[in-house]
């Protein structure tokens, strides 16, 4: 279901007005060793759950690409210079989580270009029975994004470990009370006050991202503020 990203997308104001959104049941945090955290390229794991992973104090990453491909026609870096960039950016980001200690396990898959089988088969060599996997919803409209969430969906069907996949480019191209959104299973992670800062810093820590590289349009920030209002709510959201 992949989907045209482009212009601003559903307005954060829009989003917060939508009563169902308080009426979503809590998601109880109780996993019983870290979960897996799933991430198609870096910041998506910051930006969908790292409330969740501060508020835990533990988890297990994995970063399935390098983020090489966020500025193809980059005037300033060369894919190389932002793969290297990015994974600084996310050792630098679970540091402001306090998971330093993170295990990251880099899959080193191409930007752009994810085998879909050979994620799956890593994801299931390190998942067990009732272990939380978190991991991009698999209709999130971003092609990288889908592939990983159908492998992780594959990986838990093989392990039976628990699957919650949070969205995040459903934000920009869905709508309150979109019919192609599986509202029903939406629960919600009401996020303390120290992590909903400590995930203010989390994702400041991506400047390749948030900030423009230089001034040319191709080197122009990927995550401009309207954008980033969305993962800056009180409350994270996954589908279970």
């Amino acid at each position: 279901m992949v989907k045209p990203i482009v212009d601003e997308g559903t307005p954060e104001q829009r989003w917060r007005a939508w009563p169902a959104m308080s009426a979503w049941p809590p998601l109880a945090l109780d996993p019983a060793e870290p979960p897996l955290v799933v991430a198609p390229h870096p910041d998506d794991e910051i930006l969908g759950v790292a409330g969740l992973m501060a508020m835990l104090g533990r988890a297990d990453l994995v970063a399935v690409t390098d983020g090489e491909a966020s500025h193809p026609h980059s005037t300033v870096h060369s894919p190389a210079e932002l793969a290297e960039i990015r994974r600084a950016e996310t050792t630098e980001a679970l540091s402001r989580l306090g998971l330093r200690d993170t295990t990251v396990h880099r899959l080193g898959q191409p930007d752009g270009g994810i085998d879909e089988n050979i994620v799956t088969k890593e994801l299931t060599a390190l998942l067990t029975p009732g272990r939380w996997c978190l991991a991009t919803w698999r209709e999130d409209g971003h092609p990288d994004h889908e592939a990983v969430g159908r492998a992780a969906a594959a990986a838990c069907a093989a392990t039976g470990a628990r699957l919650l996949e949070y969205p995040i480019w459903t934000w920009h191209w869905a709508a309150p009370g979109d019919p192609a959104v599986p509202w029903d299973r939406a629960r919600r992670i009401e996020l303390t006050a120290a992590a909903r800062f400590a995930k203010a810093a989390a994702i400041a820590a991506f400047p390749s991202q948030i900030a423009a590289l230089g001034p040319a349009e191709a080197d122009a920030a990927i995550l401009p503020p309207h954008i980033l209002a969305r993962f800056t709510r009180p409350f994270e959201v996954v589908f279970t």
